[in-house]
């Protein structure tokens, strides 16, 4: 690849990585996925600790800046970088001066500061990448479904339970797939082509999830996801689907960012139909 199609700005890098996910060897697929997933953690890294956090070697990110068309990491790495400079925002800064607001609250007070940023983070990253077209794309599938089947296990299970609870209450019919008694497959085998199934899933993907999203889309019933890269497997088996990357603080995850886009689905589903 010569200099002048190696991607310089973040989308056609982003892109790219997606296009050629399907042929990196499986370490360089293990850096493309943590890539996709923590962009920040790119720009501000250093090459020990990313490929720590990845779970490869330092060579490894080499060459996977090579394989992409880049001479070294450093140069892949201002790509993640330019895309923090357009930001409008800094959550890293906002979050570093909530900190010090809070530095004599106590520990509570910094658990708290600390999740109040990570969900701000989350909100502002949604709010960045979200696609008008698609939201009213996915509201008209979802409007026009006869029964909306809901899938959300494990820790996504608080996002599918609160839909099948507002659509509900809004006289919406739908299914929420819980796997009570282990009988997930049996709840979501009446979904027909005239039905919508919401997935959602994030890393590490609940198995039982992908297994019921495949076995739905092979019988030709439209999937609409929530996900967290273009690399997850429900992307793949989507007609369409929503990329929220959720922050955390200190290994513990929002889901501030995920119930929004449920809720703002749910609200807009209720007011097509209305129409």
């Amino acid at each position: 690849m010569t200099d002048v199609e190696t991607p310089r700005d973040f989308t056609a890098l982003r892109s790219l990585i997606v296009e050629r996910a399907a042929a990196f060897p499986r370490r360089l697929t293990q850096v493309a996925t943590y890539a996709l997933e923590n962009p920040d953690d790119i720009a501000f890294g250093t090459v020990a600790s990313i490929a720590q956090a990845a779970d490869v070697q330092p060579s490894t990110l080499v060459r996977f800046a090579q394989s992409l068309g880049y001479q070294g990491f450093s140069e892949l790495q201002e790509v993640f970088q330019s895309r923090l400079r357009e930001r409008v925002l800094n959550y890293d800064e906002r979050i570093g001066q909530l900190r010090e607001h809070t530095r004599n609250s106590g520990k509570a007070g910094l658990v708290f500061d600390g999740v109040v940023g990570a969900a701000e983070q989350s909100l502002g990253r949604l709010r960045e990448r979200l696609d008008p077209a698609q939201l009213d794309a996915a509201t008209d599938m979802l409007a026009a479904a006869e029964t909306i089947y809901l899938i959300g296990l494990r820790r996504s299970f608080p996002i599918s339970s609160y839909m099948a609870y507002a659509f509900g209450k809004l006289d919406i019919r739908n299914v929420l797939v819980d796997g009570l008694g282990g009988l997930a497959a049996e709840q979501a085998s009446f979904a027909t082509p005239k039905d919508v199934v919401l997935a959602v899933s994030f890393t590490p993907y609940a198995s039982e999830t992908v297994a019921l999203v495949k076995q739905i889309s092979a019988r030709g019933v439209p999937v609409l996801a929530i996900t967290d890269s273009p690399l997850s497997p429900l992307a793949s088996l989507a007609r369409l689907w929503f990329e929220v990357q959720e922050a955390n603080f200190e290994g513990f995850r929002s889901m501030t960012a995920t119930l929004t886009l449920a809720t703002t689905l749910t609200v807009a589903t209720a007011e097509r139909r209305a129409k």
